[in-house]
């Protein structure tokens, strides 16, 4: 009988497949981009997922959350995703909290959520917007040496293929992941994988009536926080999975773009092979 993992099994295979299934994934946020992130992690057959988000839905967020619907307007988003990852996948395990992420409490969350899971989180995913919070959470990863991914800026954003994987300390063009280096550096945080946008963003600006600093002016294309949460998800999997983690990604990128610049210049070398 069809399966939705009969897909999976042909690309993983039976025993990375089973790793994904007994494995114990932690998404702090279900915004734009933990939203997609989690949807992603149960089409993927993660068997533990953990969700932390206090927030609620509201009529902003469905230009580009997951569960953002109008009929979900209203609702603990942590109750819509739960809901959701049911639906996808029955056989994945749910741990909701509906709980505030915050710099003073994230050391206490994450120790009563390893109890939960019986000592074992194979891989966090930082997925909220306060600087202060992913700082210590970076610090916590670097303590206790668990793997985290964190998820940069999205807003302002208009290119999907400017969206790269680097440690926080190699990123550009990015004004959080810059935010992110300088305040790493003092709290000698040496490593922090991040997902990241290159492109040069539109300068922040603020609504008529509201100070400069609020930069209300900010906004979110419908595609950009889900295709980070994509990107990230499939990290996280190939990571647990363990497969595609030494492939040459950067040398296959290099050859598009070598091959893009030959079409430019009108030179007969820049056909794909």
């Amino acid at each position: 009988m069809e399966t939705m993992k009969d897909r999976l099994h042909r690309m993983l295979g039976a025993e990375r497949l089973a790793r994904l299934q007994q494995a114990n994934v932690l998404v702090l946020g279900c915004g734009g981009v933990g939203s997609s992130c989690v949807e992603a992690l149960a089409r993927g057959g993660i068997g533990t997922l953990i969700i932390v988000d206090k927030d609620i839905v509201a009529p902003s967020n469905i230009n580009r959350q997951a569960i953002a619907f109008e009929s979900t307007v209203g609702k603990r988003k942590v109750g819509v995703m739960a809901a959701m990852i049911a639906d996808i996948n029955p056989d994945c395990r749910v741990i909701a909290h509906d709980t505030f992420v915050l710099a003073e409490n994230i050391e206490e969350l994450y120790d009563t959520i390893l109890a939960e899971v019986d000592g074992r989180i194979d891989y966090v995913v930082d997925a909220i917007d306060t600087v202060s919070t992913k700082l210590s959470l970076a610090s916590l990863a670097q303590e206790r040496g668990f793997e985290l991914i964190s998820s940069m800026g999205s807003a302002n954003k208009l290119h999907p293929e400017c969206l790269r994987i680097a440690d926080v300390h190699k990123t550009v063009n990015c004004r959080l992941a810059r935010i992110m280096r300088k305040e790493c550096r003092k709290r000698g945080i040496r490593h922090l994988r991040v997902l990241y946008s290159c492109e040069d963003a539109t300068p922040a600006t603020a609504l008529p009536g509201t100070e400069r600093s609020e930069r209300s002016g900010m906004g979110s294309m419908s595609y950009i926080p889900p295709i980070m949460g994509q990107m990230i998800a499939g990290e996280v999997i190939r990571s647990i999975a363990r497969i595609g983690t030494n492939d040459d990604v950067n040398a296959a990128l290099a050859m598009h773009d070598a091959a893009q610049k030959g079409r430019l210049a009108g030179k007969r070398g820049g056909r794909a092979q």
